[in-house]
């Protein structure tokens, strides 16, 4: 087989990892997506046709498909029978196998003792627990390694697991939304909040779709006192974000929404309070180089993601920082004339695509 035919084929079957790892968003964290391909190379008499891939083909698959239970490559291995023999097989998997006791045994282990042949791989894993060890683990037992298969797309793929590890902070996400002349909010809160709404339903349910695929989803004192939100998933299937809110000197009442339901809830603050009920209390020193105290809190949590849905004080808090690495910008139709202006933030030169009635705004950190 020539080396361009190879590379191919680990390119396709790689491809296929990244698709079924995808499965997994917002279950695993804070675990990265990880998907698992096993091909068989044709064995001496096997007839051709029973190799729908010239003389290779897939025989398991698996993916890491919630957090504390059983990784990809161990749900691929599972797929197949007991005591399959495996010498003959390749495996493949986007991520580095972990080397270390962690909610679950070392995959490379595993890996080894069922004698793969080889075994490519997209990434080494970051965290500093496995960050090479695997790999070498696996070289060690005299299994071929090959790795960098579409590495700048698997850091894609794991962009959140990566800045967790390597930034020692969650990924950030920051989404707004305002109106066509640049407003978030009236200046006095109507008391029909839908009068102060300033997107169509379509965004409303894709925001929510968001909210499941993130950890966290964090908001400021203002937005809690001014729009009381509850910060749930509910128009959408998936997990409710653990919510964070910013609220210095405990001016949130125990009757708002954020706070209602049994879902993980934390509140920064410089008081003392006890937690309670789903409550956390973190307290914190506000002032110069509280932001980047909050981040660092929120790693010593295992928090890999937030999307930050507060109001402008908040959202320029982390502009002005250049803390962010994703920011979601929904303009609507309406026009509020006078009102709390909306981040300053230049969409000039953004890409946008039309939700609903809403422009919608998505641009990287680079």
């Amino acid at each position: 087989m020539s080396n361009f035919t190879a590379v191919s084929d680990h390119i396709k079957y790689m491809e296929r990892c990244f698709e079924i790892a995808e499965k997994g968003r917002g279950q695993v964290a804070p675990n990265p997506l990880v998907g698992s391909v096993i091909v068989e190379n044709a064995r001496p008499g096997d007839p051709p046709d029973s190799y729908r891939d010239g003389r290779k083909k897939i025989i398991g698959e698996g993916y890491h498909q919630k957090y504390g239970e059983a990784h990809a490559e161990v749900n691929a291995i599972a797929s197949l029978p007991e005591n399959y023999d495996f010498t003959n097989c390749t495996l493949y998997v986007n991520l580095e196998p972990c080397s270390h006791y962690g909610k679950t045994p070392p995959c490379s282990d595993l890996i080894v003792s069922k004698k793969f042949k080889t075994v490519v791989v997209c990434n080494l894993d970051s965290n500093p627990l496995v960050a090479g060890k695997g790999l070498e683990k696996l070289r060690n037992a005299g299994i071929e390694v090959i790795s960098g298969i579409l590495e700048k797309e698997g850091r894609e793929l794991n962009k959140r697991f990566f800045t967790f590890h390597e930034k020692k902070r969650p990924y950030i996400i920051l989404k707004w939304a305002q109106t066509k002349d640049g407003f978030i909010s009236k200046l006095s809160i109507p008391s029909d909040k839908e009068e102060n709404w300033i997107t169509s339903p379509e965004s409303k349910i894709l925001v929510h779709k968001w909210r499941a695929e993130e950890q966290a989803i964090l908001v400021g004192t203002n937005t809690v006192l001014n729009d009381n939100p509850e910060l749930t998933t509910r128009l959408v299937e998936g997990k409710d974000p653990i919510r964070i809110v910013i609220d210095r000197e405990l001016k949130i009442t125990s009757s708002a929404k954020v706070f209602a339901n049994k879902g993980q809830c934390i509140v920064y603050t410089e008081k003392q309070k006890s937690d309670f009920d789903n409550i956390r209390f973190r307290t914190i020193s506000f002032g110069e180089g509280f932001t980047q105290r909050l981040l660092t809190d929120l790693h010593s949590l295992n928090i890999q993601s937030l999307i930050i849905e507060g109001g402008s004080q908040t959202l320029n808090s982390f502009i002005t920082k250049g803390l962010w690495d994703e920011a979601r910008v929904f303009v609507g139709d309406k026009l509020f004339d006078e009102g709390v202006k909306a981040p300053e933030f230049d969409l000039s030169s953004i890409e946008s695509q039309i939700i609903g009635t809403d422009k919608l705004y998505w641009k990287q950190n680079s």
